[in-house]
C-alpha cells in the first residue's frame, strides 16, 4: 500500500466528517465548536485503520464507515476535553487555536458531550449493518471509550501525575493501554465485530492492536524530545517540563526505542500468522507507519 490508498480513505472519511453534524433547529453554534475541531486535521489512523481492516477480512470496508466516523468522533471530543485547562491546558492543536479558545470552555465541553454521544448514534442508524454487528460495536466502542478504557486511562494518568514520584514501567503501559490503545484497538477489533472471522484470526488481530497502541504512545514519547515543532503542531520538550512519566523518562531514549521495537517485532509477528488467505501489506504498512511518523 501506499499513502495514496491512506489518502483515499481519510479524504472519504473527511467528507462524511463535514456533512455528519447538521445544522440543528436550536440556533445556537455548538454545530459550529463541534465541526471546528472534526475538520481540524489530522491523518485519520484510527478509521483508516478499521478500514483497511476491514477490507482485508472482507473485501466490503464500507460497511465500516459508521463505526470509523463514530470513532474518529470519541478521539476528537477526547481531544477537546484533553486541552481544556483543569488538564493538558493547551492552546494550540495541530497548529490551531483549541476548542475552548475560539468557543469558550463551556461550550468546549458541550462540543464534546454532543460528539461522544454522536458517535453512538451515527452507528445506530447505520442501514448496511445488522443488529447483531451494531450491538458488538456499541459494546465494545462504549467499553474503549469509558471508564475501564480511554476516561480511565486519562483518569490514571492525571492522578500519576504531581505526586513527586515518577510511575513505574506495568503503571504507564496501564495508563496507555487504556487512554491510548483502547481506541486503537477498537478500529482493529471494530472489523473483526463486522466481518466475524475465525476465532485464531480475531486473535491474533486482537493482540497486533495492543503492540501498535503502544508503539503510538512510545513513538510520541519520543518525539516530545527529538521531534519537529512545525511538523508536531506543537511544543516539544513538554513532558520534560512537566515532570511528566514517560517511557523515555522511566527507560531513557534507548530503552523506549528499544521497547518500540519490541512492539514493532511482535505486531510484524502477528500479522505473519494469519493465514495466507489475507493479504496483510496495508496493516504491515500501519506498522511501518507508526515507526517513521513524525507528527
Amino acid at each position: 500500500m501506499t499513502n495514496n490508498k491512506m489518502n483515499q480513505l481519510a479524504d472519504e472519511i473527511n467528507q462524511l466528517l463535514s456533512k455528519s453534524i447538521p445544522e440543528s433547529s436550536l440556533n445556537t453554534n455548538l454545530e459550529d465548536s463541534m465541526r471546528y475541531s472534526l475538520e481540524a486535521g489530522g491523518k485519520r489512523i484510527r478509521p483508516v485503520l478499521l478500514l483497511l481492516t476491514l477490507e482485508m477480512l472482507s473485501n466490503e470496508y464500507e460497511k465500516g464507515i459508521s463505526a470509523a466516523l463514530g470513532l474518529e468522533m470519541i478521539h476528537t471530543y477526547s481531544l477537546i476535553h484533553d486541552d481544556l485547562p483543569p488538564m493538558d491546558n493547551d492552546d494550540y492543536r495541530r497548529g490551531k487555536l483549541t476548542n475552548h479558545k475560539v468557543f469558550g470552555e463551556w461550550k468546549a465541553i458541550l462540543a464534546g458531550d454532543a460528539l461522544l454521544t454522536k458517535a453512538f448514534d451515527i452507528i445506530v442508524n447505520d442501514d448496511k449493518l445488522e443488529n447483531s454487528a451494531k450491538i458488538k460495536l456499541i459494546q465494545r466502542l462504549s467499553f474503549a471509550s469509558g471508564h475501564l478504557g480511554m476516561v480511565g486511562g486519562q483518569t490514571l494518568d492525571m492522578q500519576s501525575e504531581g505526586e513527586g514520584t515518577s510511575v513505574d514501567i506495568q503503571t504507564l503501559e496501564q495508563i496507555h493501554n487504556a487512554k491510548t490503545g483502547a481506541l486503537l484497538k477498537f478500529a482493529v477489533m471494530a472489523a473483526v465485530d463486522i466481518a466475524n472471522p475465525e476465532k485464531y484470526v480475531a486473535e491474533k488481530l486482537e493482540s497486533y492492536s495492543e503492540h501498535l497502541g503502544l508503539m503510538f504512545q512510545i513513538k510520541d514519547d519520543l518525539l516530545d524530545v527529538y521531534g519537529d515543532e512545525a511538523k508536531l503542531g506543537k511544543s516539544v520538550g513538554s513532558d520534560i517540563e512537566n515532570d511528566k512519566s514517560t517511557y523515555v523518562s522511566l527507560l531513557g531514549q534507548q530503552g523506549a526505542e528499544d521497547k518500540m521495537k519490541y512492539h514493532t517485532d511482535a505486531a510484524y509477528e502477528d500479522l505473519k500468522q494469519l493465514p495466507d488467505c489475507y493479504n496483510t501489506d496495508n496493516l504491515v504498512y500501519i506498522i511501518e507507519l507508526f515507526n517513521n511518523r513524525e507528527s
